[in-house]
């Protein structure tokens, strides 16, 4: 069968695609207008975050039997009209977790310590020893919205430093940690994490009168989905001093080229790399490749 490539994956994901006998179209370098010329007579197309498997996509392929989204999310995938057809979607949840987990931690040491603050400034000649006074994360409570693999990972590696987690999840209760209310965790947490997808539950589910409860001088985190949290309204809780740092993997509008945010001293950010580490990338490579040829043997 044949199995069309869009986006960048490891190379031993694309071997053994070709192992089991299939024919790879590697078209990640492709212009994405072009995809819909180019799924015609394909079997299967595997996706990273890229491209959007839009229901023209899915309409232009009348072979397709399965898409596989290497990562988790699937918000880039119309996965409405894939089931209308039939069609199988496989994504690769536990690919990526220590990855975005590892980075979520590097961004709640990095907003205690000024980090960032700390390497521009020295770089520049000053010696801001007396300025840059951060705090522990040692004792402090961290609020972990969303506790499924990500958060949980999270949650781990934030009780091996000796914080406090709390835990607030619609669909899972957590056995390990202090289950509450989202108003509940709001209130009580020093850092704030986010781990879910963007749904029309959770868009903009952090907004004004969520910071209003928030502690003064909170921490905020998001290295899953943006568009969870109200952008506009950070911006005031950011400028205002309710939110000391906003540390940022992602943005509703992505790349945020003109986002007010980005001006703001106290945002640290990353362009959206939470599971670009080569062993994320290689695991997810391997494991959406097992997904198609297992989807299109059945």
């Amino acid at each position: 069968m044949k199995i069309i490539v869009t986006d960048k994956l490891a190379d031993e994901g694309v071997q053994k695609l070709k192992d089991a006998g299939h024919e790879v179209l590697i078209a990640w370098d492709e212009p994405k207008e072009r995809i819909p010329e180019l799924v015609g007579d394909c079997d299967a197309i595997v996706i990273r975050s890229a491209t959007k498997v839009t229901k023209d996509i899915i309409d232009a392929a009348p072979n397709l039997k399965v898409i596989g989204r290497a990562g988790i999310g699937l918000d880039n995938v119309d996965l409405r009209h894939a089931e209308s057809k039939g069609i199988k979607v496989r994504n690769t949840p536990a690919a990526t977790t220590v990855s975005v987990a590892e980075l979520t931690f590097a961004f709640i040491l990095a907003s205690a310590r000024d980090i960032v603050a700390g390497t521009c400034t020295t770089k520049e000649g000053k010696w801001e020893k007396k300025a840059l006074k951060g705090t522990e994360v040692f004792e402090k409570t961290l609020g972990v919205v969303g506790i499924g693999r990500i958060g949980g990972a999270v949650a781990e590696r934030a009780e091996a430093f000796g914080m406090k987690v709390l835990a607030y999840d619609p669909y899972v209760q957590s056995d390990r940690y202090e289950n509450v209310e989202l108003d509940d965790l709001l209130r009580r947490s020093d850092f704030i994490t986010l781990h879910l997808p963007l749904t029309p539950e959770t868009k903009h589910m952090i907004s004004t009168d969520q910071f209003a409860i928030m502690k003064d001088g909170v921490v905020i985190l998001n290295v899953a989905r943006g568009g969870t949290i109200d952008e506009d309204a950070l911006y005031d809780a950011m400028t205002s001093g309710k939110v000391k740092v906003a540390a940022l993997d992602t943005f509703e509008v992505e790349p945020p080229a003109g986002n007010k945010l980005l001006t703001l001293p106290n945002l640290l950010c990353t362009p959206h790399i939470g599971a670009q580490t080569a062993e994320g990338q290689l695991r997810a490579g391997i494991q959406v490749a097992e997904n198609v040829i297992e989807a299109l043997n059945e």
